[in-house]
């Protein structure tokens, strides 16, 4: 086969596999890279070779090689070049003198066991045509890094950019990105001269560099940021300009003796932080490098992993020291610099997770020691594992030692989140929990109806005569799902413009609702999530809501109505839950509940009532269908709930019993004649779960009138608990409800 055609052959394997198992990775809440990282291992002498040996050769074989390290280190000089130029100086803004020392205190500790490990290690797996020194400096590097695009991004997934961990964290990490860099380069330097001596000529050259890029290259790149303000687009001709740049730094500072990466991140790092200029730049440069370039780095660098060089227990043994050094020397290092510094222990500890997450910039630093030769394969295989090891275990770690009940909180609340509890009645009687309504906002410019839905639910209407202000929230939850780790948006500057920005169409759509009264129980939460369904389930709980309200939406790999995130959330949320099939209807006063004596049935009549109560006008028709001149009875919670309505109340409520052969279609029927249609997921009405969580959708489908689907979780009484006895003292006479 010819070589060219090989080698796109790789690069097609390569994309697809590491796709499919990032997502894998992501479906376990872990960072993308680390599936992407692992799917490189899978195709490589680790378990592609060692089950299909000839197949990997004819695959794989060695003279393709050269052509995966061009393209690999392509996409490493601009991945750096991205690095570079999403470092903010707004992530140096907070608690700086705090993270200065810990940041230094959490390399220095790691760097100096790390050279101490070197002692055991060089003469076990090194040979004598690397210096100690190099090779102590290799490792102590790989020992101190902290992968900052990584962390970035799970504080941003975590949203924890709004807590002080996450602004102490984001801090930390950006002078240890710049202070690792430098060690590197002098590591990098060592390597190539010999000795500390001969690196002496090249570390001077490289200041130099440095200090010519922060003045005159800063200069001549704000040139370059006016003319983009003035053209207000990034042209072909301008980000040719910019891309000619990053290569020639990367080869200056490869000439110099240093790097190519060195120069990339130099560039990016100088470049003016314009926000417009900035995500532009980003977003046209990181698909390519991230979805085509990066993958092919991760399979070069996983054709390179041998972990079956560790065939012997002493050498398993030897990588489980690497691994047990890497891990205490930055927890410890970070915990204590930070509880000397007045952190408290549990965000300490925190901390100390966080800064141990290595990832790519991990993987970055190994293949440079490889391609010097100051690492074998074998210690190479070693901190490779290390690296996985070390960023998987980021996540859990962190939810056990700081959990988001915690990061609640501790976040910086925006006015619109803060004080959304209701502590007293109008009559000055303590409430102890606000009757909380969590409405999923896809988006804000479409989905008015499903909020004037929760509100009408929650408060009562202008002129409705009840002499009590019972509590009630309406949470409007909007999500911002990011796909990709990696994505400039991910980053948590940009998050927070995304979040604000998200946060004021939720603002505009509640400054819409009527009547105007009723906006002040209305409280938007706006967050980043990497799995909404997942994510609106956690927060249903912090909450402590009642209901979830979603709006239907059609699935896109699926034509079932109730299937995707909505199929999940009636599935899986702890919570009472009710989806609303909005028909266009704008009034709500005419009402169907079609009753089968089940829960979910029961919770579809709790919350008619509720509007039948907050609204004078409303009426409710309770639709039974019946087969042989046998009912189905109200349940003795419901029976006793609705005995406590008052007169105003009952008197709009008709009660019709029907003989049917077809339940559905006897629905479907009536439904022509109300607004809104309320049905529990009962069999009866053909909305049932079915295997594997999905749940059938013919009433749905066919209800001519808006419809809202019940599924209930909690209690009967919960809904109106809060009500009924309030309701009940305007009319201490009330009549036995006739059924």
């Amino acid at each position: 086969m010819h070589i060219v055609i090989l080698v796109l052959v790789e690069v097609l394997i390569v994309i697809g596999l590491s796709r499919l198992v990032g997502l894998g990775f992501r479906s376990i809440n872990q960072p993308l890279v680390i599936g992407e990282i692992v799917a490189g291992i899978m195709l490589g002498p680790s378990l592609f070779g060692l089950v299909a040996p000839d197949l990997a050769v004819t695959l794989f074989p060695p003279e393709t090689f050269p052509f995966l390290n061009v393209l690999s280190q392509v996409g490493l000089i601009f991945f750096m070049f991205l690095i570079g130029l999403e470092l903010n100086p707004k992530y140096l803004s907070g608690q700086l003198e705090v993270a200065v020392l810990t940041s230094h205190v959490s390399i220095l500790v790691p760097f100096s066991l790390g050279t101490l490990l070197a002692v055991i290690l060089y003469p076990l797996v090194s040979n004598a045509s690397v210096s100690f020194t190099a090779f102590a400096l290799f490792l102590g590097a790989a020992m101190s890094i902290t992968a900052f695009p990584v962390l970035a991004r799970i504080i941003t997934e975590n949203n924890l950019q709004g807590t002080r961990l996450g602004t102490l964290a984001l801090t930390c990490a950006a002078v240890d990105d710049v202070t690792a860099w430098c060690l590197l380069a002098v590591a990098i330097a060592v390597a190539r001269t010999g000795d500390f001596a001969g690196a002496i000529p090249t570390v001077i050259a490289s200041i130099v560099y440095i200090g010519l890029m922060l003045t005159v290259g800063r200069w001549f790149l704000q040139r370059l940021a006016k003319h983009y303000l003035r053209a207000g687009r990034l042209s072909q001709l301008l980000l040719a300009g910019i891309y000619m740049a990053v290569v020639a730094s990367a080869l200056i500072t490869e000439l110099i003796g240093i790097h190519l990466i060195f120069g990339a991140f130099l560039l990016g790092a100088a470049m003016p932080k314009n926000e417009d200029l900035v995500r532009e730049l980003a977003v046209k440069t990181e698909d390519f490098v991230l979805i085509f370039l990066l993958p092919i780095f991760f399979a070069y660098s996983g054709l390179k992993t041998q972990i079956g060089l560790l065939n012997r227990p002493e050498l398993w043994l030897l990588c489980a020291l690497v691994l047990g050094v890497a891990i205490a020397g930055k927890y410890i290092g970070t915990y204590v610099a930070a509880r000397v510094s007045g952190i408290s222990k549990r965000e300490a500890s925190a901390l100390g997770w966080l800064m141990n997450t290595r990832g790519l910039t991990e993987l970055i630093v190994l293949n440079i020691g490889l391609e010097l030769g100051v690492i074998s394969p074998l210690i190479f295989t070693m901190l490779v594992i290390m690296a996985l090891v070390t960023t998987f275990m980021t996540s859990p770690l962190l939810e056990w030692t700081y959990p988001k009940k915690l990061i609640r909180l501790d976040v910086v609340e925006p006015e619109s989140e803060a004080g959304t509890g209701i502590d007293t009645y109008a009559g000055g009687e303590t409430s102890p929990h606000p009757f909380r309504i969590l409405v999923p906002v896809a988006n804000p410019s479409t989905q008015k109806g499903l909020v004037q839905l929760a509100v009408a639910l929650a408060q009562p209407a202008v002129g409705v005569a009840l002499n009590y202000r019972y509590p009630a929230i309406v949470n409007p939850l909007s999500l911002i799902e990011f796909e990709e780790d990696y994505a400039f948006e991910s980053t948590p500057v940009e998050a927070d413009r995304l979040i604000a920005q998200r946060r004021r169409q939720l603002e505009e759509l509640i400054n819409t609702l009527e009547p105007p009264e009723t906006r002040s129980c209305v409280h938007p939460i706006v967050r980043i999530s990497s799995n909404v369904a997942r994510e609106t389930a956690q927060i249903a709980t912090l909450e402590q809501v009642d209901l979830i309200l979603v709006g239907w939406h059609r699935p896109a790999f699926s034509s079932n109505r109730l299937g995707g995130r909505v199929g999940q959330m009636l599935t899986t949320a702890p919570v009472d839950v009710a989806v609303f099939v909005d028909k266009g209807k704008e009034r709500l006063e005419s009402l169907l509940v079609p009753y089968s004596a089940n829960i979910h049935d029961d919770l579809a009549l709790i919350l008619a009532l509720r509007l039948l109560i907050n609204r004078e006008t409303c009426t409710l028709q309770i639709l039974q269908i019946v087969a042989n001149h046998t009912r189905e009875e109200l349940s003795y919670e419901l029976h006793t709930m609705m005995e406590q309505l008052p007169t105003s109340v009952r008197d709009r409520i008709e009660i019709k019993i029907i003989e049917a052969p077809e339940p559905i279609q006897a629905v479907i029927q009536a439904s022509e004649a109300v607004d809104l249609t309320i049905a529990g997921t009962s069999r009866a009405w053909g909305i049932e779960r079915q295997t594997l969580g999905r749940y059938t959708d013919q009433l749905a489908i066919q209800c001519r009138s808006s419809l809202l689907i019940t599924r209930r979780y909690s209690q009967v009484t919960a809904h109106l608990a809060s009500m009924l006895p309030e309701v009940s003292r305007q009319e201490p006479t009330i009549e036995e409800l006739k059924l």
